[in-house]
């Protein structure tokens, strides 16, 4: 086996042959960190690269397996959101605010993921405080996306979808405030789960706490759920994150068949590329051939983007209430814009917003008590140019800040999971992702669809091609 195929194995094949010592934990970390070292210049996923601790770490997962105490991750390659803080390692958060921030505690995923034993690489490129569907910023530059330089990997979650599309580790941490997780595993071809809100715990909170939840990046569905596994349960860090001891990779198991599963390529509002729409279209239709029962259907509810829109700028306007024209100089101009916006939301309007948060999620619960899934397109386009805001416009309409992410903001509004999946590829070379969501907290049930789907149209074997730029 050659280096690059170790990098690209998945977490669960990996911990399989370290069970049966047909693997060691220390020779695919010191290939995950060779690879990352050839190519990190060219894409930018790491900001921060943690050889020294990986290679420690990696090491005790070897003694873990041969004592037979390896936790679940025990020497799985991954890494951390650059906004996640990790003790003792600078946590940049994309921000010339924090650009020499080194914190002294961990955050409860960073805990987490090290007490079942993964094994850090380090921490992974993100816009300025996540503000953003694109991950450039002013401490490393854009993030590039793996199947076609020039384009971005997307965001906020950037760096991790493209470090393991590029094969830095098989896992990766994302957050997703309006589709940070599924954004970037869209744009590149990569599933991605943005759990139900609370499933993961989070300290220190979002600055758009009620709408952000944290997950896994992986290439495979079974990974997320080994992953899953480690990330959930309650936190004292985090007072409203949700009990939760489920072994995933047992509840992901099992048959689709007879689900009743709507189908919608625009939600009734949302604007796409037609190539695009079509790709995200057969997909879904595919699900027929496992059984299901595909109708086209909506719940006919208008764009929540106002709802987002308020509680985004106003939260964000929140943090620099008393400093902005201090560091102003600091920030991305764009977020800078968004505060500005967010300073004219009164506390009457912030309210209104979030009672109608309440009731946007009350009729999507109604809608899903007659359907098991739902499913649309998971982004409107393919990957934008790389350190760009946004696309720029759609179907000749001008698009906003994270306005243009019309099928993912729905569904941190209702906290409901919702997961991509990738569904092929469009004239351009770029994927294009489908997206698969379920009911309140049926975490489990998006795995399983997830997986059914994989099984019928697998995507793990198929990789960019950045061979000849090593």
């Amino acid at each position: 086996m050659n280096s690059a195929d170790l990098c690209h194995l998945p977490a669960v094949e990996l911990r399989n042959l370290y069970q049966k010592r047909e693997l060691s934990p220390v020779e695919v970390t010191r290939a995950v960190l060779q690879r990352i070292e050839r190519l990190n210049p060219a894409f930018n996923p790491f900001v921060t690269v943690t050889r020294e601790r990986a290679l420690e770490q990696a090491d005790r997962a070897e003694r873990a397996y041969m004592g037979g105490e390896a936790g679940i991750l025990a020497g799985i390659p991954g890494s951390l959101k650059d906004l996640t803080p990790t003790k003792g390692i600078r946590t940049a958060r994309g921000s010339l605010l924090y650009k020499n921030w080194v914190p002294d505690y961990d955050a409860p995923l960073a805990e987490r993921l090290s007490n079942t034993g993964m094994v850090l690489l380090g921490k992974t490129t993100t816009p300025e405080l996540g503000w953003k569907g694109d991950s450039g910023n002013r401490i490393n530059g854009p993030v590039h996306n793996p199947w076609k330089h020039g384009r971005t990997a997307g965001g906020s979650s950037g760096g991790a979808a493209a470090a393991v599309a590029l094969g830095m580790g098989p896992v990766a941490q994302g957050t997703d405030g309006a589709g940070s997780i599924r954004i970037p595993c869209g744009f590149c071809g990569l599933y991605g789960l943005k759990p139900s809100w609370g499933r993961v715990p989070q300290y220190p909170a979002s600055v758009v706490e009620l709408l952000s939840h944290a997950g896994p990046v992986t290439r495979t569905v079974k990974d997320a759920a080994l992953m899953l596994t480690a990330m959930a349960g309650a936190h004292p860090m985090d007072r409203l994150s949700l009990p939760d001891s489920t072994d995933y990779l047992v509840e992901m198991e099992g048959d689709i068949s007879g689900l009743r599963v709507a189908w919608s390529p625009n939600l009734g509002y949302a604007r796409g590329d037609p190539e695009v729409l079509s790709i995200a279209a057969a997909a879904a239709a595919r699900f027929q051939e496992l059984g299901c029962h595909v109708e086209e259907a909506h719940p006919g509810l208008p764009d929540p983007w106002d709802i987002a829109d308020t509680i985004w700028s106003a939260s964000f306007a929140g943090v620099f209430e008393d400093n902005l024209d201090d560091v102003r100089h600091l920030l991305d101009a764009g977020l800078a814009a968004v505060i500005e916006k967010g300073k004219s939301v009164s506390g009457a309007h912030l309210a209104i917003a979030y009672a109608r948060r309440n009731d946007y999620y009350h009729g999507w619960r109604e809608f899903m008590s007659a359907y098991d899934l739902f499913l649309c397109p998971t982004l409107p386009v393919t990957a934008f140019t790389a350190g760009h805001d946004h696309p720029g416009e759609i179907a000749g309409h001008p698009t906003s800040y994270l306005g243009w992410t019309a099928f993912t903001y729905p569904f941190n509004i209702t906290g409901q999971p919702a997961a991509t999946v990738p569904a092929g590829f469009a004239g351009d070379g770029l994927p294009v992702g489908l997206q698969i969501v379920g009911r309140w907290r049926d975490d489990a049930g998006v795995l399983r669809a997830s997986a059914a789907f994989e099984s019928l149209a697998p995507w793990n074997q198929i990789q960019p091609a950045v061979e000849p730029m090593e």
